[in-house]
């Protein structure tokens, strides 16, 4: 049988579009508007900004060789501008989400692939293709575990699978797609120690990946040579960042169904396993009207990674990171204004003495779950200060392919993250964007929609 390595190499470089089916095509566009989105509501965050005028300090470079900052005038190398664009994709959490593989495909994924893309004119096959086979790979490296995560996996899988994609992107031999991979796996890194702390640098673990991709292609470009067994090796990804305890089960899923079609959609801007709390509290107070001030408390049930992600206290003073990962606040938050938005993570929500008096109300216990990567099933009890319970289970999240989020709700979740930017987009610039997404396998080059990602009034920031 062949190795790991050589069946992801033989996916990645034998695959054609034709293969796809038209659920992965769909399923490309749905993702790549909602990163977009998501993409550019990041620019708001001062980290962002932050972020852009340091690697704007890194150089600049012709306009063949650059590509588009998301929701801004400025332009730099591609490495540079993925990285930038990775980070305004994670650092808000919105970002949508592999469950099985507990990935999260698109921020390493597209940043690299499209601004790649954008650079070499690509038509818009073309990436459709790369992000599917890129998809693939992260998210079987991400399913082929059986322990939990010590090594940030939406980064380590995400540069590996970012490398396979730029690489089949560049039309690379079968041999520089494993060396793009392997030299892809000799650069990754994050733990999770960042999320543990609730600290800044976490999402800053996605852009450091999606900058390493691009680093690695280029290496595997002009000959380097990567780890046979960057794998499956002594020291490979199997044996020091993850366990591939579900490895076999994993990769026979490879030409058989497109991992693209099976990514979940963030309705809320939190870690996802805050999720099905926070969708079984809007379908319990849809259906008995009760409000914040009739709670006495809130019980919740939840698997493992649940709780190891977002089981953690709410306290004055706490990050926006923290904040974005603390099941009481978010689900505080969702009770008292029936929403969680990108503006309830701004100073003035997160010192809301409200909001911290009912999270402290809000807790997590063991459910009968084991697995330590499920995200489901949930329980969520809400006890009323007259006596009263209503208890809800969640088998599938609201955003999960089983629950999917309506077009509709897709839409607008889009429209409000383009206005909620640094500099925002309105309705009509949106709709612009969505055009192009929706004819994306028909456009002739991917410089029809980057170029609508630039707001059509801001200062100008200087790239020298």
């Amino acid at each position: 049988m062949q190795g790991y390595e050589q069946r992801l190499v033989q996916h990645v470089a034998g695959t054609q579009f034709e293969q796809l089916d038209s659920a992965a095509v769909e399923a490309c566009k749905i993702f790549i508007l909602d990163s977009v989105g998501v993409g550019i509501s990041g620019s708001r965050l001062p980290h962002a900004a932050d972020l852009l005028h340091t690697a704007i300090g890194w150089g600049s470079t012709g306009p063949d060789k650059s590509a588009q900052v998301w929701g801004t005038d400025v332009r730099l190398p591609v490495a540079h501008a993925a990285m930038v664009n990775a980070y305004q994709i994670h650092c808000q959490e919105f970002d949508c989400v592999h469950e099985s593989a507990v990935v999260h495909p698109m921020a390493v994924i597209l940043s690299a692939l499209l601004a790649e893309a954008e650079a070499r004119g690509c038509d818009g096959r073309t990436l459709i293709l790369a992000l599917a086979l890129a998809v693939d790979v992260a998210t079987v490296l991400g399913m082929s575990a059986d322990k939990p995560m010590r090594f940030f996996r939406p980064g380590t899988a995400g540069c590996i699978g970012a490398a396979a994609g730029l690489a089949r992107l560049r039309g690379y031999s079968a041999e520089q797609i494993q060396h793009a991979m392997a030299i892809a796996y000799s650069q990754t890194g994050g733990t999770m120690q960042a999320h543990t702390e609730g600290v800044a640098v976490l999402p800053m673990q996605v852009a450091f990946n999606a900058r390493n991709a691009i680093v690695a292609a280029d290496m595997a470009g002009f000959g380097l040579v990567g780890p046979e067994q960057f794998l499956s090796g002594d020291y490979g990804y199997f044996s020091i960042m993850e366990s591939d305890g579900k490895a076999s089960e994993a990769f026979a899923l490879l030409g058989q169904e497109w991992q693209i079609a099976r990514v979940s959609h963030k309705p809320f801007p939190t870690g996802r396993a805050a999720h099905g709390t926070l969708d079984a509290l809007m379908q319990l107070r849809t259906q008995h009207g009760f409000a914040a001030q009739d709670i006495e408390s809130v019980s919740i049930e939840a698997p493992p990674l649940v709780r190891r992600l977002v089981d953690r206290p709410a306290m004055p003073g706490m990050s926006v990171n923290y904040a974005r990962l603390c099941i009481g606040y978010v689900s505080a938050t969702l009770l008292i204004t029936g929403d969680v938005g990108v503006q309830d993570f701004d100073d003035a929500a997160l010192h809301d003495p409200a909001r911290l008096a009912l999270a402290a109300r809000i807790g997590m216990q063991p459910s009968a779950s084991e697995d330590p990567n499920a995200l489901a099933p949930q329980a969520v009890t809400v006890r009323l200060h007259n006596g009263t319970e209503y208890r809800r289970e969640m088998l599938a999240i609201l955003g999960h392919p089983d629950s999917p989020l309506s077009r509709v709700r897709q839409q607008d979740k889009f429209t409000r993250c383009l206005a909620s930017a640094r500099y925002p987009m309105g309705p009509a610039q949106a709709d612009e964007i969505t055009m192009q997404i929706d004819q994306l396998d028909h456009l002739s080059s991917i410089t029809q929609l980057t170029e609508l990602l630039t707001p059509e009034q801001q200062p100008v920031v200087a790239t020298t």
